[in-house]
């Protein structure tokens, strides 16, 4: 599959124009603060972007973020203005012919960013094998990734080294196509299919499970979208199957809870988060207003308190106490009320 890979991203697309359906394009709105960012990225670069979200987490300033499978490097350059000249943006991809792009335009993104040296560096390797790339553990402060997981043919060696390489607190942000039930194994020899980033997805249900084997234990959906395949013949070999694009961001926090417990805790935010400054946007699930007091379950707290982010909230509470799963997060105590049931019935 690595193989069928390279040469789809190396040689049968030349663009993005290319692409037979839209799983590998992101439609996403970008935010205004986006829109100068691209303005910056080479026309060539761009036209070689095949992601399907927006992978640009906040608070990046100074951090060192790894780019996996960075393709061309729009993602990359992209990052590098967010990173600042004191950071750096790592992109792995095992297609030389990307990457040969990617490296053309170093200085010429360096001279636009008005950087006195590059900030950015670009490795040819497999995203499930950094440690052949020499990407130490507990070196990274953040990871992304743009449409390219669902490619990777061991997808448990790709978390498993992401959560090696991130630092305690750090975070995988990342954009990727997941279906609604397991992919037929025949559907996963199709070159397009799998080219395409359709075949290669996960049932979202065992990336769930497979994030939490690998030290991910709460994984947070950000955004999702339907994604309309449109080409007639990809569809009646997919048939029933749905997909969707998804972004998940994922922390390294040994210490969270394996479901949303209340332990009476609240947050509030201090509005401070450059671009983000009338609410913080978690996940789906967590808009956090600025001045707000806003209470959240044990693993939010902890999200927020120890990672980048804590100098921006004031924390309430602490997990003295404990009040059962937290309201509102779909899990609810399984068994009956006891005293609703003798009432109810016998003693059968």
């Amino acid at each position: 599959m690595q193989e069928i890979v390279q040469k789809y991203y190396g040689e049968t697309l030349t663009s993005n124009r290319d692409l037979q359906t839209n799983a590998c394009c992101s439609d996403a709105q970008f935010p205004h603060y986006v829109k100068p960012l691209l303005a910056r990225v080479h026309d060539e670069v761009q036209a070689r972007y095949y992601g399907c979200g927006l992978i640009l987490p906040e608070l990046l300033d100074g951090l060192t973020v790894v780019d996996l499978g960075c393709g061309a490097g729009r993602d990359v350059y992209v990052l590098s203005q967010l990173v600042g000249e004191k950071g750096q943006v790592i992109g792995v991809d095992m297609t030389e012919e990307q990457l040969a792009l990617a490296r053309q335009y170093e200085k010429f993104h360096q001279k636009a960013f008005g950087y006195k040296r590059s900030n950015v560096r670009f490795l040819h390797g497999y995203i499930e094998r950094l440690h052949e790339l020499e990407l130490a553990d507990a070196s990274v402060d953040v990871i992304v990734s743009n449409c390219v997981i669902n490619l990777a043919p061991d997808k448990a060696a790709v978390l498993r080294e992401a959560f090696r390489v991130l630092k305690p607190g750090g975070e995988l942000y990342f954009s990727d196509v997941y279906s609604d039930r397991r992919i037929p194994a025949a559907l996963m020899q199709d070159p397009v299919l799998y080219g395409e980033c359709l075949s290669g997805a996960l049932y979202w249900n065992d990336f769930l499970q497979l994030a939490r084997k690998h030290g991910f234990t709460d994984p947070r959906l950000v955004d999702d979208r339907a994604i309309a395949i449109g080409n007639p013949e990809l569809i009646e070999k997919t048939g029933n199957i749905r997909f969707y694009s998804a972004t998940y961001r994922l922390f390294k926090l040994h210490n969270l809870e394996w479901a949303c417990e209340d332990h009476g805790q609240a947050v509030v935010y201090r509005g401070t988060i450059l671009n983000h400054h009338h609410a913080f946007y978690l996940d789906k699930h967590h808009l956090i207003e600025t001045g707000k007091h806003f209470p959240v379950c044990g693993n939010t707290w902890r999200m927020l308190h120890d990672t980048r982010f804590s100098k921006h909230f004031d924390f309430y509470g602490n997990f003295d106490q404990h009040f059962g799963i937290f309201p509102g997060c779909g899990i609810g105590i399984p068994f009956n009320d006891a005293e609703i049931s003798i009432q109810k019935s016998g003693c059968c």
